[in-house]
C-alpha cells in the first residue's frame, strides 16, 4: 500500500487495508499519541510515538489506528493469519 496520513479521531481511524502490521512514522517535531481501537470503537490502548520515530504496530485486521496529528504517516506492511 501507499503511506497515508493517520486520522486524528476515532471516526476516520484506519485499518490500513486490513494489515496486521502497520509502519508508523511521526514527521512532527513533537511527540504524538497513537490510539488503537477495535471494530466496535472500543479503545484497546495508546502509546506515545516520539518525534521523528518509526514504529511497527501489530494489530488485528479490523483494528483501527488514529493519531494526535495527521503528521503521523502509516502504511500496512504485512498481513498475517
Amino acid at each position: 500500500g501507499s503511506e497515508v496520513a493517520c486520522g486524528t479521531s476515532p471516526t476516520p481511524g484506519s485499518t490500513f487495508g486490513g494489515a496486521t502490521v502497520v509502519r508508523l512514522y511521526n514527521t512532527n517535531s513533537a511527540d504524538q499519541l497513537i490510539s488503537i481501537e477495535d471494530s466496535s470503537n472500543s479503545l484497546k490502548g495508546t502509546f506515545t510515538l516520539k518525534a521523528g520515530a518509526v514504529e511497527l504496530v501489530e494489530k488485528i485486521q479490523s483494528d483501527e489506528i488514529f493519531a494526535g496529528s495527521s503528521d503521523v504517516k502509516g502504511v500496512g506492511v504485512a498481513i498475517t493469519t
